[in-house]
């Protein structure tokens, strides 16, 4: 008598999507706390809700959005590289997150094997 033993079916890695409104949620306010900052020291006044000081015009240095990246890497699960960030910075919150997410995304996506 031969008995036969059904082998599992091998699955394939559960990949998680990329966190994207985590990210975002946590990028914004770093860089709202960041302009509240900069701008309190230059005398200079904000809008006074975080969606108006989002889109106001503010000049953000490049190397100041590179220190805080590390805000979202435990999310992520990766340390992300310098090359996420424009060079020279951006003009305001939102240019900032309109050009960070999607390098991010890519980046994660490389690593992770995302979708």
């Amino acid at each position: 008598m031969v008995t036969a033993t059904l082998a599992s079916p091998v699955s394939a890695p559960v990949v998680s999507p990329f966190p994207q409104a985590a990210v975002e949620t946590d990028l914004r306010s770093e860089l709202i706390e960041v302009v509240k900052a900069e701008a309190l020291m230059k005398g200079v006044a904000l809008p006074p809700t975080p969606a108006a000081i989002g889109s106001a015009p503010f000049q953000i240095d490049s190397l100041v959005v590179v220190s805080i990246l590390c805000t979202v890497e435990p999310l992520l699960g990766i340390e992300l590289p310098e090359s996420v960030v424009r060079t020279g910075g951006y003009s305001s919150i939102d240019q900032a997150l309109g050009q960070l997410l999607p390098k991010i995304e890519a980046y994660w996506k490389k690593r992770k094997g995302g979708k």
